[in-house]
């Protein structure tokens, strides 16, 4: 796929200051960052629901429903259908949009960092002790931003980069990478790995000085992707 982009000033195209590929692998590494702080928040601050990824939601209702002790049902179902919601709603945006960066991807991280930023501040303003129905309220508007996120990372295409698991990144760096397809999808499904295990470490230290810290932080970060990326990968049609 041969996609051209903007040119600067002095008619050079942003390509000769910068690899547009790397820029793109960084910012959904930025995102897969992200995942695990949010995830901090739910399992640890919400109480136990995930908030980007799904398959732990399921395997708890699972548990739940064969009848495990004390595991939420209410919150990760909710969560799971706010999930499908979000990146249902972000699939039917980004329908006939063309490859690559564009205006929409830019429009909709956005809208995802600004909502984060909004549950960050009311969390400072509700404080550390919510109720029940606050707690499963935050989670399911997290888990719908992140059901945005991830469908807009998958439209666009980055390689082994999904943002919200890693499982199949696991899966390819041990039966693929491991016998030597090249050093770049070994840097990178390593760095996707360590990164969502960074973030949630990130996360659960965070979480000892305030619950909204890690999505304030993990707002920032997902604006300032949506920034890079209009920035440096915006395609020009």
């Amino acid at each position: 796929m041969t996609i051209s982009y903007k040119q600067n000033t002095d008619g050079t195209t942003a390509s000769a200051s910068f690899n547009h590929e790397s820029i793109g692998v960084a910012t959904m590494m930025a995102l897969t960052f992200v995942t695990g702080l949010v995830d901090a928040v739910g399992y640890l601050g919400l109480d136990r629901v995930f908030t980007g990824n799904m398959t732990g939601n399921i395997v708890i209702l699972g548990m739940a429903v064969a009848g495990a002790d004390e595991l939420p049902v209410l919150g990760p179902a909710i969560a799971l259908i706010a999930f499908t919601f979000g990146a249902c709603t972000c699939g039917l945006l980004l329908r006939g949009s063309p490859a690559g960066w564009h205006t929409r991807t830019t429009a909709l991280f956005a809208t995802g960092g600004i909502v984060l930023l909004g549950l960050a501040v009311s969390m400072f303003v509700v404080g550390d002790t919510m109720s029940a129905v606050q707690q499963i309220v935050f989670a399911a508007v997290i888990a719908l931003v992140m059901g945005e996120q991830a469908a807009v990372a998958r439209a666009l295409a980055v390689k082994d980069m999904t943002t919200v698991v890693v499982t199949s990144t696991l899966t390819s760096l041990a039966s693929e990478t491991f016998f030597g397809t090249g050093s770049a999808l070994w840097n990178r499904r390593v760095g996707a790995i360590v990164t969502i295990f960074v973030g949630a470490i990130v996360g659960a230290l965070l979480l000892l000085l305030h619950v909204a810290l890690a999505l304030l932080i993990g707002a920032c970060i997902t604006i300032a992707v949506s920034l890079i990326g209009h920035r440096y990968l915006t395609r020009v049609d």
